[in-house]
């Protein structure tokens, strides 16, 4: 199927497509005689792979240093991506993010009781 074909089936757009083509997500289509790149199914199914590990906030460098085991996570079946404790195999990824996560949780929080301290006359 075409760019747009393929887009619309993994609910994102051509721009996305060529965007994670660019990144190396997604490998170099194969290309008709004139030019236009045709997506199979196993592509979309890697499209929407990034878009979910993508939405769990994990970013585009992140999956860029893990693009050769994407596939890895294709199916219907949930994959387990690696322990996130430290030290551990398949930590680094994931256990970065989630102190990321973490770390911010902690900002919103102070920055949540400081607001509330000025709001209640307790500054």
């Amino acid at each position: 199927m075409r760019i747009g074909e393929a887009a619309a089936a993994a609910g994102t757009t051509p721009r996305a497509l060529r965007f994670y083509e660019q990144r190396g997500l997604l490998p170099p289509p194969v290309r008709t005689v004139s030019g236009q790149r045709e997506y199979g199914p196993a592509e979309i199914e890697r499209v929407r792979v990034i878009r979910e590990l993508l939405s769990l906030g994990l970013t585009v460098e992140d999956l860029r240093s893990c693009a050769d085991r994407l596939h890895l996570f294709a199916g219907d079946q949930p994959r387990r991506c690696g322990s996130v404790e430290p030290g551990t195999p398949g930590s680094g990824i994931v256990g970065r993010r989630l102190a990321a996560l973490d770390a911010e949780i902690e900002r919103l929080a102070a920055l949540r009781e400081s607001l509330a301290r000025r709001a209640s006359g307790e500054v």
